[in-house]
Order: structure tokens, then sequence, then C-alpha cells
């Protein structure tokens, strides 16, 4: 008996090794969504929101760089899917969506929920189709899958609802031949970028995600070169940890000044497998050399003497050979000062940051004198929240974070070592990314610790899909930093010398909310619990809440603050002064 078009798909996707799909049930998805019921080693997850189905999914990707998969239903439930392919999509990463469709008869005629899906997703998808015949299959669903993979996007596949349950003529298993090339630059260029190294005397490398793979030989590198190693965010997976003697944190708004000097300070930059986008922060006048496996992203953020265009393990592997067993200078070994130097300030801003983030910190002279200024309600530091997390959390757990101020404290105080893992919407920048992504990454291995750092604007977001954690037990533990503010707009606003306006959020008790929906709620307003209350979150079986009160007049201040930054935040803060005075009812 000759298969329909919804097994086939299923079988497929089986055969690719996909264990989950993210989705909402419903009309057009219907012979899909059953025969993910029959598939013995394919489990449909039911989300209650589409958004968080496709974070979901790319979250899978990013963990285990294969396919995630979601689905949405026809109209509306296609629309949701949109934000979370746009994080897969800026996150470089294989997903494929399966879209719902109306009949083929009411194409056109602008029938019930009608959307034109390939106009509607044709600036996310590297690939994207409406099957309209039997006969399409496989070969559209092959090109679809090869596409995602080949091109580590998103690929959207229209599925009309009265042709999932139509049989194929010529049926036949999918093919997809997936064994990806490695590629490697030109000899010459390497040889010529080598060269340039031999001669700098101060080099500083900018590793990013794409160098996580050739981790030792990029340690390597930076030994041989004496340099010290700045770290983009998605690379603090892999290259944090006691064992790198030559990182030395972020630069950018969420980085440190050891890093900003580390690249201030050199003559020679070295980009390995990062597209770090912010101009601002690279200094002018360096000589730079960029290794990425994509020649589109060669020179686009900072003018490049040479781009060599390639894996970043083979590149790097070819740069050592090189290079001479001892880098040579002009007065004989390489000179290891700018390193030291470098890893002198990162470790010097480190022991400030551990002041910070000590329970006790306010109850000292310095702490008691700021929190005067920036803590009178003695709310918790979210300092000393990340930093209990970062100390209690497995050296294996998968962490997320919703973008804005969540990302600024994991960034600064927990550590990526051992085998931790860590996702965000990082190129996006999308809200209420966290908990879907933890969603993902706990489904996909549910003996593995994921912990999510929430805002208290993302998580009341997709506050549905906490229901999607308890109905599937799924033991994510969720983190809330509740500062009852929008605090990434709140420090906006503030550097511009605007007072905060529309940023306040009226929050209820989240923790009040998980126990309602069956899951542990945990609410925490002392500082001195802080340590117990992460404890027990981490310990108790199966989802957990943790609603920490958070201060919400902590200030991060960026890796290189400016005079003007400084000077907007005061007259921010006199404005907000004299707006609550002038205010009804105000004392």
């Amino acid at each position: 008996m000759a298969r329909t078009v919804a097994r086939l798909i299923v079988d497929a996707l089986s055969d690719l090794g996909v264990r989950q799909v993210f989705g909402v049930v419903g009309d057009a998805l219907n012979p899909l969504t059953d025969a993910i019921r029959t598939t013995e080693d394919l489990e449909w997850v039911g989300c209650r929101h589409e958004e968080a189905a496709a974070f979901a999914a790319s979250a899978q990707s990013q963990l285990s760089g294969t396919l995630g998969v979601c689905m949405g239903t026809v109209g509306p439930g296609s629309v949701h899917l949109l934000n979370g392919l746009y994080d897969a999509a800026k996150s470089h990463t294989p997903v494929l969506a399966i879209a719902g469709q109306v009949p083929l008869a009411e194409f056109g005629s602008d029938y019930f929920q009608e959307v034109d899906n390939d106009a509607l997703f044709a600036d996310v998808a590297v690939f994207r189709a409406t099957i309209t015949s039997p006969d399409q299959l496989p070969q559209m669903l092959e090109t679809a899958v090869r596409t995602a993979l080949g091109r580590k996007g998103v690929a959207v596949l229209t599925v009309p609802g009265d042709l999932g349950e139509r049989e194929l003529p010529d049926d036949r298993p999918a093919r997809f031949s997936l064994r990806a090339p490695v590629s490697r630059p030109d000899e010459t260029a390497v040889r010529s970028a080598a060269e340039l190294l031999q001669r700098a005397e101060r080099v500083t490398l900018l590793v990013g995600q794409g160098a996580r793979a050739a981790r030792e030989d990029v340690l390597a590198l930076a030994d041989r070169l004496a340099a010290p190693m700045v770290l983009t965010l998605k690379a603090k997976a892999g290259f944090e940890g006691d064992t790198n003697p030559f990182q030395v944190g972020q630069t950018g708004l969420i980085g440190n000044p050891a890093a900003a000097s580390a690249l201030d300070d050199a003559d020679t930059l070295l980009l390995l497998g990062t597209d770090f986008p912010y101009r601002e922060w690279y200094p002018e006048g360096r000589t730079v050399i960029q290794v990425d496996t994509e020649a589109t992203h060669i020179g686009r953020r900072v003018p490049v003497d040479i781009g060599l265009v390639g894996d970043t393990g083979a590149t790097v592997r070819d740069l050592l050979h090189h290079l001479a067993a001892t880098t040579e200078g002009a007065k004989g070994a390489r000179d290891r000062s700018h390193l030291e130097k470098a890893r002198e300030r990162f470790d010097d801003w480190r022991t400030g940051q551990a002041r910070l983030a000590d329970p006790s910190h306010d109850k000292g002279i310095r702490g008691r004198i700021r929190s005067v200024l920036d803590n009178r309600a003695h709310d918790i530091r979210p300092e000393a929240l990340a930093a209990a997390v970062d100390r209690i959390a497995a050296d294996d757990a998968v962490f997320t974070s919703d973008t804005g101020m969540a990302t600024v404290w994991l960034s600064r105080f927990v550590e990526m070592r051992g085998e931790r893992r860590l996702i965000g919407s990082y190129n996006l920048g999308s809200m209420a990314n966290a908990m879907p992504q933890a969603l993902g990454a706990q489904i996909l291995d549910r003996e593995r610790q994921v912990v999510a750092f929430c805002g208290d604007g993302g998580i009341s977001m997709l506050l549905g899909d906490l229901m999607t954690l308890k109905t599937y037990r799924l033991p994510v533990k969720l983190v809330v930093f509740d500062n009852r503010r929008l605090g990434m707009v709140k420090l906006e606003q503030e550097q511009a010398g605007l007072p905060e306006f529309g940023t306040e959020l009226d929050n209820p008790d989240f923790a009040a909310v998980a126990e309602a929906m069956g899951i542990t709620g945990i609410r925490v307003s002392d500082p001195a619990e802080v340590e117990s209350a992460v404890r027990r979150a981490f310990r108790t079986p199966g989802p957990v809440l943790l609603d920490v009160l958070t201060n919400p007049e902590e200030i991060a201040v960026p890796a290189k603050p400016t005079v003007e930054q400084g000077w907007g935040f005061a007259v921010a803060k006199v404005k907000e002064v004299v707006r609550s005075h002038g205010d009804k009812g105000g004392d």
C-alpha cells in the first residue's frame, strides 16, 4: 500500500533522527500529527503557543547540530512561528517548519484563515515551497532539508489541508546525502596571514562560536602568539574555565574593561569564527585578519587586511604549521607582557565583581554607602543570584537566558566551564526566549540539568508554556530576575538622559502562579536566603520556578563607560526625582 504525503514526511523525519516535533495541533496538521502519533520513535510536543514551539526547535538544533522541527497550522498558527524562526535564522541553525494551508481548491479565494505562506516566510527562510501535488514528494522534502542543513537556516514546507492524506503515486524512501565538506582558505593567503602574525608585537584574538569545535587548536595558537583571547558571548561555552589561561572575557556593553583594553592595546587583531556586530567596539587603525566560513562575513564589521574563508579548525592548523615553533620577534622569543597585562586586568575585574556578588556586600562600609544610592529597599542584588547559580549548577548544565539584564548577569557571573552549554537570542535579541529554549533543551535530554535565566518581562510574555513544562514533566529550573522592570530599556533610557518611562511591570507572584499550574514555586526576597533557595530549587524534582526579587536600580557598567553615558544617567536620575516629587500624592 502506498504511503500518504503525511506518512512519508513523518517517516523521513524519523529516519533523519528527529525525536521531537513542536507545535499546536489543528486542521491542516491533523494528518501529520496522526502519523506522528503512530510513529514509535517520534514524539509530538504540544505547546501553548507556536512561537514557543519554534524557539524549542531552534534550541534543539543549536545543541545537537542537526535539524529541529516545528509545525504551525493554517493562517495564525503559521504566523505565530515567525519570531522563533527568525531567531533560528539569525542563529544560523537548521530548522524545518511545516506550515498548514487551506485546501488546494480554495487557493487565492481569500478563504477563512488563508495566508500566503511563501510570501510570509520570504525573508526568514532559505527555502520555502508549497506542496500542490503528491508527485512533488519526496524530492521537495529532500530539497527543503538539504537546504536547511547546508545553508544552516530555516526551511518552510507548506502542506494544504486536503493534501496530507493523499497517497503518493510513486513511493520511495527519502534520500538526503548530508555529509558536510571541510573548506580551507587559499594557501597563499594563509602564508601571508602567518607572516603578518609573525611580525606583530601584540596580537589579540577575538573568538566566536564558529571556533568552538577547534578549541585545542585555538588555544595552541594563542600560546604561540602570546595573545589574550576576547570571547563573544556565544564563545563562552567552550572557551571559559581554568583550562584556558588566555581568555579575558567579553567586550561590548555586557563586557569588561580588561577585554576592551586587550583589543585597544593590540597592534594586530585575529578574528576567529565570529561576526561580532558592534563596530564601535573594534579599535581603529589595527592590522586585522579574519577567519570565517562565510565569505560574505569577511570585512563587514571592520576593515580587514587578510580574509581567510574556510573552516576555523583547518585554518588555524594551517596557520600553526606556517608559524615557527617558537615565534621570534625582533629581540628573541615573543614578548608575553601583552598577554600578562590583559590577564592581570581581568583578574582584578573579576575580584571586584566577586565583591558585588557577595550576599553580605551591602553590610560593609562601601556596600552601605552604595545601597543608599541604588538599593534603598535592600532588594537582592542580581549579581549575588547569578553567582549563586554558577556555584551550584552542574558543570554540564545547559543555560538559556532572556534578552536583557538576565543575559548581562549570566555573562558576567556564570562561567561556562566543563561541558556547560549556552543558548539565547543573541543575534535576534527577542524577548521571552529563555523558557521555550529551555523546554527544547530539556526534552532533548531529560537527565541533563537545564537552567533558564528569565527576565520578569520575558517569562510573562509566553507564560502559558509553563504548562508545557508541567505536562511533559520537564525538570527545567527557571530562575526569574524579578526586578519589576524592563531593565535593559530602563538603562537605555537613563543613559540617554531620559527619565524611566513605560518600563515598570505590575507583576504577579510568579512562584504562586507556578504553584497554581502544578509547578514548584519558590519566592525569595531576603538576600540571606538566596543560596539556600537556589540549592532547594536545584535538588527539587521536576520543573521549578525560582522567583527572586532583585534590585531594579542595579547598574551594569559597560566595559568602556563614556562621559556622555555618565552625564545622561545623572540627568535622568535628576528628572526621575523631580517627577517623583511632582506626582500627585508624592512626598
